[in-house]
């Protein structure tokens, strides 16, 4: 895990702020205010990537989708493949509460 070097009291704190949002409003007031647009772009291709990587699509479907480049599908393959398992875990629970949602 890479993040342990900068575990400590103010990296706790920052994720128990994010914790902290209840809605999405309140997401995108927080990130608008944290990080610049391209920050946000960068981490939200990554997401769609993952996603579709989960979902089992190809790179060329994924390089036309989510505008791509082969280095960041590898890169996030990479973390799916060998990493926390923290976007399944995300997945899972989403798709648990779009169920909930749709009943």
């Amino acid at each position: 895990m890479l993040i342990e070097e900068l575990q400590g009291k103010s990296l706790d704190e920052f994720f128990k702020g994010i914790l902290s949002l209840e809605t999405i409003e309140e997401c995108y007031a927080f990130f608008d205010d944290l990080c610049t647009v391209n920050e946000i772009k960068t981490m939200v291709q990554r997401f769609q990537v993952a996603k579709m990587l989960y979902n089992h699509n190809t790179y060329s479907e994924i390089e036309a989708e989510a505008n791509a480049s082969t280095a960041t599908i590898s890169r996030v393959k990479r973390s799916l493949n060998h990493g926390n398992h923290s976007y399944e875990l995300m997945f899972a629970r989403m798709k648990e509460q779009a169920d909930k949602g749709s009943k």
